[in-house]
């Protein structure tokens, strides 16, 4: 034939990708409407060649277009006579798109929920398209809490209460979650027209939870200047003023093993912090001793171990390399999200080698050795006579 023919399906799948690409954009009244979609230009030599396919063709459109307004025109040819063939498919707006593709419960959805937005916040007019997943999919319950945590925001624009005391209701720590936390903070932004301010607690005016350290007073003696306890959490501010002067302290990535950890003499360990192991550096107690840290075989246990060092370059790591891995190849995992980046300053030579290679998959895909399954006996050894041999310089 002179020209491919659109059948119903190819057109259905060209609104699909049209729509993909740009729904987003006509939320915020963009595209250029009405849209006509050729379907394909028919020669008196395409019927000659072909009737029973160009019969089949004329037929499905026949059958039924799906959306939009099916346009026909009427030709004559010498040889076929007057022939009435489908020509253009003509859609009004995004809505008959939707339709089309079973899409139209969540434009519809995401149109009502975008002009009772922009009625509230007139800023938001434009600034909508991007949150089309959240104004189609949200649960009529999670949008109205979302609604009304950003009026409450917006008249008590410094109310220094922690979220839990919001008079909102359903809203608590556990549903304002890190990716909801980032909606907020955008929508925030977008409706008072500053992006200058990025932090959610001061961009709310909400209080700030106090950060909590977990460790543990693995010395007999530094117990005494706390009352006799072995584990404690404490806010960040007072843990500084703790009167104690550990020799050591030891730094271990997960709780389960900072709770399994004997009495060492002069050693105070931490548990659990994560990226956050840098605040200890603000403990004048912390700076004083010597430190020791204990991660996970994996990328993500020397990311955490850079970020440890950046803040106490006197620190040393233990059990963090290539014989330890090696020798509990059994007790290897897949890490599920390996650490993307490549440049960890702050890593010695022989911990950056180890590192290199589990980026480069060198002993296996994603290869991970969890420190609770280093041999238990081996790591307190290990980490005993870091700390004691560290103290000692």
């Amino acid at each position: 034939m002179s020209k491919k023919l659109l059948s119903p399906d190819a057109v259905r799948a060209f609104l699909r990708r049209r729509y993909d690409n740009q729904h987003r954009s006509w939320l915020e009244g963009g595209g250029s409407w009405p849209l006509v979609v050729s379907l394909g230009e028919l020669v008196e030599r395409d019927v000659a060649e072909a009737p029973q396919l160009v019969r089949a063709w004329v037929q499905r459109w026949s059958d039924g277009s799906g959306c939009g307004e099916l346009r026909w025109e009427e030709r004559q040819w010498p040889r076929h006579g007057t022939q009435r063939l489908p020509t253009a498919l003509v859609i009004e707006g995004p809505l008959q798109v939707a339709r089309e593709l079973g899409e139209d419960a969540r434009w519809e959805r995401a149109c009502a929920r975008r002009l009772l937005l922009v009625e509230t916040w007139q800023r938001l007019g434009d600034k909508l398209g991007r949150f089309f997943d959240v104004l189609a999919d949200y649960s009529d319950h999670d949008f109205a809490r979302l609604v009304a945590l950003l009026a409450w925001i917006e008249q008590n624009p410094s109310s220094s209460c922690y979220v839990r005391q919001l008079p909102i209701s359903g809203m608590d720590t556990k549903w304002l979650d890190g990716k909801r936390r980032g909606l907020v903070v955008d929508l925030l932004q977008a409706i008072r027209g500053d992006a200058t301010v990025h932090d959610f607690y001061q961009l709310c005016g909400l209080r700030r939870p106090p950060q909590r350290i977990r460790l543990r007073v693995l010395c007999p003696e530094l117990r005494e200047a706390v009352g006799g306890l072995t584990d404690l959490e404490v806010p960040l501010d007072q843990l500084g003023t703790l009167r104690v002067q550990p020799r050591s302290i030891l730094i271990v990535e997960n709780l389960e093993t900072g709770l399994a950890l004997p009495d060492m003499p002069g050693v105070i360990a931490f548990m659990k912090l994560g990226t956050s192991v840098s605040v200890l550096a603000s403990l004048p107690w912390v700076r004083e001793a010597t430190a020791v840290y204990w991660g996970d075989l994996d990328s993500h246990g020397f990311a955490i171990l850079d970020h440890a060092r950046r803040a106490l370059p006197q620190l040393r790591s233990v059990l963090m390399d290539e014989h330890t891995l090696l020798s509990h190849r059994e007790l290897w995992v897949e890490e599920s999200t390996p650490y993307a980046k490549a440049e960890l300053p702050h890593l010695t030579a022989v911990e950056r080698a180890v590192f290199m290679k589990l980026q480069a998959n060198t002993w296996g895909r994603a290869v991970r050795l969890e420190q609770e399954r280093v041999r238990w006996l081996l790591a307190v050894e290990s980490l005993s006579d870091a700390c004691t041999m560290l103290s000692a310089r």
